[in-house]
């Protein structure tokens, strides 16, 4: 197994967090779709109220890898969650156990925090992954559909509500 360390990632990693979504993204056939910036990343991640966190794995001084998550909410259970947004692990580094500590540390940091589960995505045909995650114990919830809004359909929808502002 590879010598590594994790650390919470700070503003001077966006660089690095925007190359590990770009590569990602490209892994996953997706970069037509990403409309992200090194600025809207500072800003979502470090601004004055922060979106989301990021964990890196690193080998000799050098991020390997990532995971990005934020906080959901189980109304079932009354307690917070987290959602793993993104993990990514570069291809020379794969296969030494980098992913899964990532994963464990995603777990610690839920058992610290209260949450009641920790939740992700993965592409259907990205079997690598299906074979890993299942392998350390993770369930696919297959009766449940991952429905998304973005663009016009959002911007339509939230312009036909008919109510002015937001609840406060």
């Amino acid at each position: 197994m590879t010598h590594f360390q994790l650390r919470p990632a700070t503003e001077s990693d966006i660089p690095t967090i925007f190359s590990f979504i770009m590569q990602l993204a490209d892994y996953e056939r997706l970069k037509h779709e990403v409309v992200a910036t090194e600025a809207r990343l500072r800003e979502t991640l470090f601004g004055e109220t922060r979106y989301a966190e990021v964990i890196f794995a690193v080998v000799d001084d050098q991020p390997v890898g990532f995971a990005l998550y934020f906080h959901n909410y189980s109304t079932f259970l009354a307690k917070p969650g987290l959602y793993l947004e993104d993990l990514f692990v570069v291809p020379s580094h794969r296969g030494k156990g980098l992913g899964k500590a990532l994963l464990a540390a995603l777990a610690q940091i839920a058992v610290e925090r209260d949450c009641g589960r920790l939740d992700w995505n993965v592409l259907d045909w990205n079997q690598p992954a299906i074979d890993f995650y299942t392998a350390i114990g993770a369930v696919a919830v297959s009766e449940w559909n991952t429905f998304r809004m973005t663009g016009d359909a959002l911007e339509t929808l939230a312009s036909s509500s008919g109510v002015v502002g937001t609840p406060q």
